[in-house]
C-alpha cells in the first residue's frame, strides 16, 4: 500500500484510535475495581472510627470483620428488609427517593462487652454535602461516638467537623428527652451550649452555617430511624 496515500493515512489513524481506545478502556476497568475496593475499605474505616476503632485503610478489612457482627437494612417503618445487605445501602442514592421508599442501613458492633449500633447520616454543609456515622449505645439513645466528613467545607472553619476534638463533644449526648420524645442533638454557636444539656454541643467558631447543616443532618437522618428506635427501646 502506498504510505503516502489518503487511504493509508485514514487506516493508520483508525487503527491507532482503536488501539488507544482499547488501552483506555482496559485501564479504566482496572482502575475502577481498585477504586471501588478503596471506597469500600474507607467506608469500613469510617464505620469503625465512629465507635473509637482507629485504623488505617489497610487494617479496616480485618477489624471490620472483628467488630461488626451484623449489617442490615430497614424500611421506613423500622422493619428488617431480609433481602438487602446493609453495607450495600447507598444513603446518597436513597435520599433521592421519597422518605417512605428509602432503605436505611444499620451496623451492629460488639466492643469491650458492649453492643453498639451505628447509623449513617448525610446532609448539606456550607459548600457541599456532609456525612458521617453516629454510634449509639444499646439503649438507642446515648451517643457512643461519631465521625463526620465533608466535601468542601472551609479549612480551619467548617472543615473542623472532622477533628477528634469536635467529634468528642457528642459522646454521652442523648437523642431522646426524659419523656422519650425524639430531640436529636443541636450544634449551637460556639460557647452557647450548656455543658449539662444532654441535647446540645458547642459548634465551631466562624462556621455557623456548617454547624446549622450538621444540626439538620443529625435531626433528619436519625429521625428516619425513630420507628426502629422506639420498637427496640420498648423491647428492652
Amino acid at each position: 500500500m502506498n504510505v503516502q496515500s489518503n487511504t493509508y493515512t485514514f487506516l493508520y489513524s483508525a487503527i491507532m484510535i482503536i488501539i488507544v481506545a482499547l488501552g483506555l478502556s482496559v485501564t479504566s476497568i482496572s482502575l475502577k475495581s481498585r477504586q471501588e475496593a478503596n471506597i469500600e475499605l474507607e467506608k469500613k474505616q469510617n464505620i469503625l472510627a465512629s465507635f473509637g476503632i482507629e485504623c488505617s485503610r489497610e487494617q479496616s478489612e480485618n477489624l471490620y470483620s472483628k467488630y461488626i457482627k451484623d449489617a442490615f437494612a430497614l424500611n421506613y417503618e423500622g422493619d428488617l428488609i431480609d433481602s438487602v445487605d446493609g453495607f450495600n445501602v447507598d444513603l446518597e442514592k436513597e435520599m433521592a427517593k421519597p422518605v417512605e421508599d428509602r432503605q436505611y442501613a444499620v451496623f451492629k458492633a460488639e466492643k469491650d462487652g458492649e453492643t453498639i449500633y451505628i447509623f449513617p447520616v448525610r446532609g448539606k454543609g456550607l459548600w457541599g454535602p456532609i456525612w458521617g456515622y453516629v454510634a449509639l449505645k444499646d439503649d438507642f439513645n446515648t451517643i457512643y461516638g461519631v465521625t463526620f466528613d465533608h466535601k468542601g467545607e472551609t479549612p480551619g472553619l467548617g472543615a473542623e467537623i472532622t477533628t477528634k476534638e469536635f467529634q468528642s463533644r457528642f459522646v454521652g449526648k442523648k437523642i431522646f428527652d426524659d419523656m422519650d420524645n425524639f430531640t436529636s442533638v443541636l450544634v449551637l454557636k460556639a460557647g452557647k451550649a450548656d455543658p449539662n444539656d444532654p441535647h446540645a454541643v458547642d459548634g465551631l467558631s466562624g462556621a455557623t452555617l456548617t454547624s446549622n447543616g450538621l444540626s439538620n443532618m443529625l435531626h433528619d437522618s436519625l429521625k428516619a430511624y425513630e420507628n426502629y428506635f422506639n420498637k427496640n427501646m420498648k423491647n428492652k
